[in-house]
């Protein structure tokens, strides 16, 4: 029986950031453009036509982050290498240069004593594959194989854990069916094969990481669960269609060689009879599973919600964040266990979790205070140990984010950092939410049981 309070001795503690939202510098040492310095530098299609062209500056202000990592007590960073940089045409000619900068990154966290966890893709394709097709391309899964190749061959070793493909969910959803992220489509009948070829390209990659790799490599999928707002065979129908449609999509072909069945209900024609031999491909072992947590949905049936016919209700009493996402940290638990149980009991690591509350745009007096991401935290964490008190595997926790940044879309209006950014100086200060996580860090999970009265006080804040 574990000690309540406690994790084990090996769980890694972290926090996490993607390459255009904190980098800055996109087309530094011949990088080539993303998808999403195209999409952003597009009008009308950021918050205040913000761009990635400075973000944090992490490109050139990494061994500064570093330094916060550690007096954080950081043993692990998640972060994502752009494409781009690697292949400015998306492939053929590799670019030295980016090679370069990542290796100065990776031995730079290693010789502090954090463990780096790599994505390879979250959300930047360059700009020359979508030229050709992007993720609607078979070719995709080919070329992005490729480029896992010579990160795995440069870094597998002092890279121990890879993931593939950061959220393909939102990459589907967001790029090709609703248009709100990059690269910027609306279509029902993209959406299915973006999806698909997001999954092969995966499994093509894994494939190649098993000939070159010698560690761990997975997949990271954002995981809502779904409740039903009533009992209504309608809502308990869209409950299903909703769940199907976010999370078993995902998951259900790697694990089981298929896509729920709900999938031909909600795209109907636009939804192709895909090869059987793709499903070989999709369905390669991993070693663990990244999962990404931010709320719930609280389904109820809506006939205009294109193309679901679900929408999420909102809740009386509930805390919302600032992007309008309902505080459950029991869907968490519920989430983490609903993965145990259906796929196995599968190695986890809890790849994303935070919130944006409002915080000022400066420091006062070299301090952030952030009452509610204090508490946001603490019943998160709670939600994992509670989990793993219950039987899942999970073997760490990485915060989203390490740094205030470009929310993509949203610009520089949301902020999710535990350490807040300035972005007129890009000074750093670390909130109250990351000395509080640094107290949860070096206590290995006791300090989550303190009265969390106490630790508001003891930051100079009240609960009131």
């Amino acid at each position: 029986m574990k000690e309540q309070g406690r994790f084990s001795k090996t769980f890694l503690w972290g926090a996490a950031t993607a390459a255009y939202q904190v980098e800055g510098a996109p087309l530094a040492d011949g990088a080539g453009a993303s998808i999403w310095q195209r999409f952003a530098h597009t009008p009308g299609r950021t918050a205040h036509g913000d761009t990635g062209d400075t973000a944090c500056d992490h490109y050139n202000r990494w061994r500064e982050d570093i330094a916060i990592m550690r007096e954080l007590g950081l043993n692990a960073y998640r972060f994502s290498i752009s494409w781009s940089r690697i292949f400015p045409e998306g492939k053929g000619r590799i670019n030295e240069k980016g090679l370069d900068h990542y290796e100065r990154l990776i031995d730079a966290l290693l010789a502090a004593g954090i463990e780096p966890l790599v994505t390879l893709y979250h959300w930047d394709l360059p700009a020359a594959l979508d030229d050709l097709g992007g993720w609607l391309n078979r070719d995709i899964a080919g070329w992005f194989a490729d480029y896992g190749a010579a990160l795995f061959k440069r870094y597998d070793g002092r890279v121990k854990k890879w993931t593939t493909i950061n959220e393909p969910w939102v990459v589907a959803d967001g790029g090709y069916l609703h248009g709100a992220l990059a690269p910027g489509h609306s279509n029902l009948y993209e959406a299915p094969i973006a999806s698909h070829n997001l999954l092969r390209a995966h499994g093509e990659t894994v494939k190649a990481y098993r000939a070159e790799g010698r560690n761990e490599i997975g997949l990271v999928v954002n995981l809502e669960p779904k409740y039903p707002h009533s009992k209504d065979h309608a809502d308990l129908a869209a409950t299903a269609r909703a769940d199907a449609y976010m999370n078993r999509q995902y998951l259900d072909p790697i694990f089981f060689g298929e896509y729920p069945e709900e999938m031909h209900e909600i795209f109907g024609n636009a939804w192709p009879d895909w090869p059987a031999s793709d499903f070989d491909l999709i369905r390669q072992k991993i070693d663990f599973l990244g999962i990404n947590y931010y709320t719930r949905g609280v389904t109820r049936h809506e006939p205009n919600a294109w193309p679901v016919q679900a929408a999420s209700a909102r809740q009386p009493g509930a805390t919302y964040t600032e992007t309008g996402w309902e505080m459950y940290p029991q869907g968490f638990v519920d989430t983490l266990l609903w993965v145990t149980d259906r796929y196995g009991r599968q190695p986890i690591f809890v790849t994303e979790n935070g919130a944006a509350f409002f915080d000022p745009p400066k420091a006062i007096d070299g301090r952030v205070p952030d009452p509610l991401r204090i508490h946001y935290l603490n019943e998160h964490i709670k939600a994992v140990r509670e989990a793993i008190n219950q039987g899942a595997d999970v073997r760490g926790y990485m915060a989203w984010s390490l740094l205030d940044n470009l929310e993509w879309s949203l610009g520089y209006s949301k902020r999710f950092g535990v350490v807040h950014v300035d972005f007129d100086t890009l000074t750093r200060t670390p909130k109250d939410s990351a000395r509080y996580f640094a107290k949860i860090i070096e206590t290995n999970g006791a300090a989550l049981d303190e009265p969390l009265f106490e630790v508001l006080e003891g930051y100079g804040e009240t609960l009131s």
